[in-house]
């Protein structure tokens, strides 16, 4: 109870800094135009990099691009600094995944929305391409979906055109480009994944962050947490999972990056109780990408690493 109620002290704290902060704009005249800041750049904040990176290759140089979360950050349980605020304060457009993924944040967007455009991409998408978990809440990790993700970055090229028109051939032609990338890796997954033999198509991972990736491509995904990292997981979780792992003879599960390992460590040291051996496979990039300037800190080779590590580790018994 204590823990909630300096949450909530947290977040009324931060709203009277976003409020001081805009008036204060508001006050120096901070009006903004499609010609950008100082650099004549359109300055697109975003939360996660899986927007910003391929934002920043629709937009090419007519953008700079911030994204608030790095590597290694749980978008679930992130909360908005006082720098963050600044971060948004300065951009002429907000771009966030919504759906619920960063939950601690939607009443910053929704204040930050009424001084320059904000976009929940995510919620751009047809409600019945979207999945559910048992309780009803909508999985929002939607970015492993190739096909979703194309048509959600599409809004978002769509609000650079809005906000600058001149530039609207331009981003559009850099959006075909891209896209015709995204349709080449889906076919690269579906082929190496394609190689995993029918009973051992199962996907372990620590959360569920992967059911868009196993609708796409053919496997199973169990995760031993919810949808949130907030969910707990229980005993008859890793039972369950252990069981599968067992029956089925599956060969490897996997960690993610951004998610505690403890509870895969678990599985495997279950399944090894009964005389099954499942080893790590490898560590998958969910929540959050790899660091700036590496593939995998780019969509395309952060989705190609994961397919690669799930291919490799689920092919063959010996991995």
């Amino acid at each position: 109870m204590l823990t909630k109620r300096l949450e909530r002290v947290a977040l009324v704290m931060l709203f009277l800094a976003i409020l001081v902060a805009t008036n204060t704009a508001c006050a120096n005249g901070g009006e903004r135009t499609a010609e950008g800041g100082q650099s004549g750049k359109i300055r697109i904040v975003t939360t996660i990099a899986q927007i910003a990176e391929p934002l920043a290759v629709i937009g090419g140089d007519k953008v700079e691009v911030d994204s608030l979360m790095g590597p290694g950050v749980d978008p679930h349980l992130y909360a908005a600094t006082q720098g963050d605020i600044k971060k948004l304060q300065s951009g002429d457009i907000v771009f966030y995944s919504g759906l619920h993924l960063e939950a601690n944040m939607v009443k910053v967007f929704e204040q930050i929305g009424k001084e320059r455009p904000v976009l929940a991409i995510g919620e751009t998408l047809p409600k019945e391409r979207l999945l559910k978990d048992p309780k009803g809440a909508t999985d929002p990790h939607i970015w492993f979906d190739i096909d979703l993700w194309k048509q959600a970055l599409g809004a978002a090229t769509e609000e650079l055109k809005k906000y600058s028109q001149a530039d609207a051939a331009y981003f559009e032609a850099n959006k075909t480009a891209y896209f015709k990338q995204l349709d080449e890796l889906k076919a690269e997954a579906l082929e190496k994944l394609g190689r995993i033999p029918e009973e051992r198509r199962v996907l372990v991972t620590a959360h569920d962050a992967f059911g868009y990736f196993g609708r796409l491509l053919g496997l199973q995904v169990v995760g031993l947490q919810g949808l949130s990292t907030e969910d707990e997981i229980g005993l008859s979780d890793i039972e369950d999972t252990i069981d599968l792992l067992v029956d089925r003879g599956i060969p490897a599960v996997f960690v993610e990056s951004s998610i505690n390992p403890a509870s895969i460590e678990a599985v495997i040291e279950g399944a090894k109780k009964r005389g099954h051996d499942v080893r790590l496979g490898g560590q998958l990039y969910s929540d959050a990408m790899g660091a700036g300037g590496t593939p995998e800190g780019t969509y395309l080779g952060m989705y190609r690493h994961n397919v690669d590590t799930i291919g490799e580790a689920l092919a063959s018994k010996e991995g």
